[in-house]
Formats: C-alpha cells, sequence, structure tokens
C-alpha cells in the first residue's frame, strides 16, 4: 500500500512540475467584436476585410481605421527549476528533515497480523451435516 502511495504521489508531483514550466500562446483574429478564427500553434487565419495599402499613385491624408483585430495571448511558464538546499535557510533545513522523518514514521507497519474473531467461539452445530449429506473424507 505504501508503494502505491508512493508511485501515485511521484506521479502527481511529476504533472505538476510539467505544467508549471508548460507555456502556451493563443492567436485569435477578430473582426468587429466577433470571433473569426482563433489558433494554438501558428497564426489566426484572417478573414479577407484587411485594408487594402494605398498606392503610390494616390496619395492620401487621412488613414482609415481597419475593423479587424489580431489577438495574441501568452502564458509563460516557470523557468528556473533548480532548487538546492544551499539556498535554504537554517531553520528550513531543518523543518524539512523533520517533515520527512516524520512522514516515513507514519506508514510503520503491523507487529503481526491481527484476527479479528480469534476471540469469539465458533458456532454450536445442531446436526452434523456430513452424515445428513453421506459426504466422507476418504
Amino acid at each position: 500500500m505504501k508503494r502505491v502511495l508512493f508511485q501515485i504521489s511521484s506521479f502527481l508531483m511529476a504533472l505538476v512540475v510539467l505544467f508549471s514550466t508548460f507555456s502556451f500562446t493563443v492567436a485569435q483574429h477578430y473582426c468587429g467584436d466577433d470571433l473569426v478564427d482563433f489558433s494554438f500553434f501558428g497564426q489566426a487565419e484572417s478573414c479577407g476585410m484587411e485594408i487594402q495599402q494605398p498606392s503610390d499613385s494616390h496619395k492620401h491624408n487621412f488613414v482609415k481605421k481597419d475593423c479587424c483585430d489580431d489577438v495574441t495571448l501568452s502564458i509563460s511558464g516557470q523557468n528556473d527549476l533548480k532548487l538546492s538546499l544551499e539556498k535554504l535557510s537554517f531553520e528550513q533545513q531543518q523543518f524539512v528533515v523533520l517533515f520527512v522523518y516524520s512522514y516515513l514514521n507514519l506508514f510503520e507497519g503491523l507487529q503481526e497480523n491481527i484476527v479479528p474473531f480469534s476471540h469469539y467461539p465458533p458456532p454450536l452445530l445442531v446436526r452434523d451435516i456430513q452424515i445428513l449429506d453421506q459426504t466422507f473424507l476418504i
């Protein structure tokens, strides 16, 4: 039982480390207030409503505002995972040692197998079932 709990806890700790270092980016393309496209692995595709770049032959003094927006949401993971015991203070090291010692002593095994019904007498037989059924051990 102790080994199974140890394996489960080590697997959960590995998942915690994996998800704490995991970083990802989501690209979204909005046309007006509507979400047109989103992408986890690259740039989101546009809706085709971008403003055409004016040619040099037509000089305009005003710039028309684009109705489309590209939004990029980025969540960065933790990069510094190397933690050494040298950075811990003496009180913190003492706490870690005492915590591990007390945790390991929680799972002490039993000295002997306990049989819960050893103090109870067997049931009284009213009739001998072997003779009634005529089954005998040869």
